[in-house]
């Protein structure tokens, strides 16, 4: 059965949240608080936190930074998943992937169909893998940041969940 495994230690991630958005500031920024606020009440540390407009440049830019910053192991991006003119967040990640994490945007949206039912179709939330680095891309909603995290990402983030984890991959992430 799958869960934590409490004869393994907790190894705390470096992890940076960048928020895309064309109207958020650091002082409305719920989202990213949010996150925030969650992957610190697990253990894991806040390596950087942004906020850049729903530009490809820009978001491609921060993402660039971050890859290459060999402190940060997770990048969580939230906003700019939609289906608008303004919502380039997965073009933005997939132009920089090595390799696409299909499965994470297939639960995510079959978990938050749980809590907005066909709504959950809109959203364009994905994860992949960027050198060694992991990124998942979430939807700017408070209720879709606290599902992802929640439902997902506390559990692939930490080395106790069993029977697998992304931790235990990290020192594999980089070989060819």
């Amino acid at each position: 059965m799958p869960g934590i495994d409490a004869t393994r230690s907790f190894i705390p991630l470096q992890i940076a949240v960048l928020t895309v958005s064309d109207t958020r500031t650091a002082a409305t920024d719920r989202s990213g608080d949010i996150l925030i606020q969650r992957l610190r009440d697990a253990g894991h540390h806040l390596a950087e936190r942004c906020i850049v407009a729903d530009e490809i440049d820009q978001i491609t830019g921060q993402l660039r930074a971050w890859i290459a910053d060999e402190r940060i192991q997770v990048i969580l991006t939230t906003g700019g998943t939609g289906i608008t003119g303004r919502d380039i967040t997965p073009e933005a990640c997939k132009a920089l992937f090595d390799k696409e994490i299909p499965g994470f945007g297939e639960v995510f949206r079959y978990q938050s169909y749980q809590t907005i039912g066909t709504s959950t179709i809109q959203s364009r939330a994905l994860a992949g893998l960027a050198g060694k680095t992991l990124i998942f891309a979430l939807p700017g909603s408070t209720g879709a940041c606290k599902d992802a995290w929640d439902g997902i990402l506390s559990e692939q983030l930490d080395a106790r969940f069993r029977p697998c984890n992304f931790v235990d991959l990290m020192p594999r992430l980089g070989e060819r």
